[in-house]
């Protein structure tokens, strides 16, 4: 078996920052430590060597809105590599009433092509028995151990209450994390409503029907149904002070809570769904969409803090003739912007350069947090 040492590296962990050598065989790490040999040498004198990325969060050749996301599992994939993404967790979204194992496996088709490491979190977007029964076959015999709630998107995959309190039941018997898209999708659909009928079409219609206490509303009452039902809860793409402010309460209070932030929204402010031009404007038409300028200094607090634990992309890419779909009725923009390839670089400029993380704790939000927290 062919052996590669990396030398003179600093190996930078979510633990230690140390100078050692690093024997790989294989495509695995074999032996970490002091004057290696054997074997072809690469030098990384004066560089950072550390574990590469994991995204929890994205959407490669996902259906959606009426579409199918530009990124295939392999375009996904392989630009996640470039950018230092090694594994990505991709999401299984079932139809309402879709049997979940049928979805299931056809994501795992789609996803054969992928060139990196991939795993799957499963959305609940209905609720009977058989699901109930498909959950327990997924994690015990497909590896599978964490599931997704869409609280968002009514009249299609939003989840009601009697499913969020059932599937979380469930996945405290089976040893599985249930995780959350919070934005209250009642409130959307009758916002969205209102904005259109004050003569607001473009995409600066957007954020006004999804704003923040909508998310902070729909967090809260997530986080208070894990609690009741004494399971851990994990809340994807927290934008706001609101919602980020409802896990600092809950983990003040002893309560397993966790919380995922985008690179994007450490970064990009609102002001994008004001731009003259629709094209650029509705490339950033997402959900939870970007929020004032202010929210972006409590994320970053929150990763500081450790009440904010991941860093994602939801990488979920349309391109421009896709979101003109939109054009006369923002609510028809395709949601979605992309990421992967650039989520590393952006928190290593933002964060260590910015004087916001150190080195470690850049390691455990772009790799070991989620790894821990979805057992990788």
């Amino acid at each position: 078996m062919s052996s590669t040492i990396i030398k003179n590296g600093t190996i930078v962990t979510a633990d230690l920052t140390y100078k050692a050598d690093l024997r790989i065989e294989g495509g695995t790490i074999t032996e970490i430590g002091q004057n290696l040999s054997g074997g072809d040498v690469l030098d990384a004198t004066g560089c950072y060597v550390m574990p590469g990325g994991i995204d929890p969060h994205t959407h490669m050749q996902l259906p959606f809105m009426g579409t199918t996301t530009m990124d295939d599992f392999f375009t996904g994939t392989a630009a996640g590599m470039a950018g230092g993404n090694t594994t990505i967790i991709d999401f299984v979204i079932p139809n309402p009433q879709q049997p979940i194992m049928d979805a299931y496996q056809t994501w795992r088709g789609w996803a054969e092509k992928a060139a990196g490491d991939y795993s799957f979190h499963v959305a609940i977007t209905w609720w009977d028995e058989s699901v109930r029964r498909d959950m327990g076959t997924l994690v015990n015999q497909e590896g599978v151990n964490s599931f997704k709630h869409f609280m968002a998107y009514k009249n299609a995959i939003m989840c009601d209450d009697e499913t969020l309190v059932n599937s979380f039941k469930r996945c405290l018997e089976l040893g599985a994390m249930p995780t959350v898209h919070a934005e209250n999708g009642e409130l959307v659909y009758l916002l969205q409503k209102q904005v259109a009928e004050i003569g607001i079409t473009g995409p600066e219609g957007h954020p006004l029907s999804r704003p923040p206490m909508v998310e902070g509303e729909a967090a809260n009452r997530a986080i208070a149904i894990a609690d009741v039902l004494n399971v851990p809860i994990y809340v994807v793409h927290v934008s706001c002070i609101e919602a980020a402010e409802a896990i600092a309460r809950a983990r003040a209070r002893g309560q397993r809570v966790y919380g995922e932030v985008l690179a994007g929204h450490l970064v990009v402010d609102d002001s994008v769904y004001r731009h003259p031009d629709f094209a650029t404007a509705a490339a950033h038409v997402m959900s939870p969409p970007f929020r004032p300028k202010g929210h972006q200094e409590f994320l970053w607090r929150g990763l500081q803090s450790g009440n904010l634990h991941t860093t994602a992309t939801d990488h979920c890419t349309f391109c421009a003739a896709q979101k003109a779909a939109g054009k006369a009725d923002f609510s028809l923009i395709p949601n979605g912007c992309g990421g992967v390839e650039e989520r590393l670089a952006v928190l290593w400029h933002e964060g260590v350069n910015g004087g916001r993380l150190t080195p470690s704790e850049f390691v455990a939000i772009t790799s070991a947090n989620a790894a821990k927290l979805f057992n990788i």
